[in-house]
């Protein structure tokens, strides 16, 4: 394997380990930020994103949850639910469609 593209794959490792140490802090559930201001829509659309990442640190941190119980209502609800569907339901989007055995790809048949 090439020097260059060795540094290049140790870099990118080491980015993505540095951004989940920074963003680790950021999981719902936290007694410390219960008191302070509930999370909101904003929020929402976060914790939705990371949930699958929350659900596995849960397994060994049982103050992290993958939904925050404390939080404003309706509008973290809908930030969360909108992130989770559009999260796993983008991972769709990027599979490449196949084409049908029985027309070839032509139209009319």
């Amino acid at each position: 394997m090439a020097p260059r593209l060795r540094r290049s794959k140790i870099l990118a490792l080491l980015v993505l380990v540095i951004a989940t140490l920074l963003l680790s802090g950021c999981f719902p559930g936290e007694i410390r930020q219960a008191d302070t201001s509930p999370p909101g829509f904003f929020r929402g659309i976060w914790h939705g994103w990371i949930a699958p990442v929350s659900l596995i640190v849960q397994l060994f941190n049982s103050q992290v949850r993958i939904y925050a119980p404390n939080n404003s209502g309706w509008w973290y609800d809908f930030g969360y639910y909108i992130a989770v569907i559009s999260g796993f339901g983008g991972l769709s989007l990027a599979r490449k469609k196949k084409s049908s055995p029985r027309n070839n790809g032509r139209y009319g048949d």
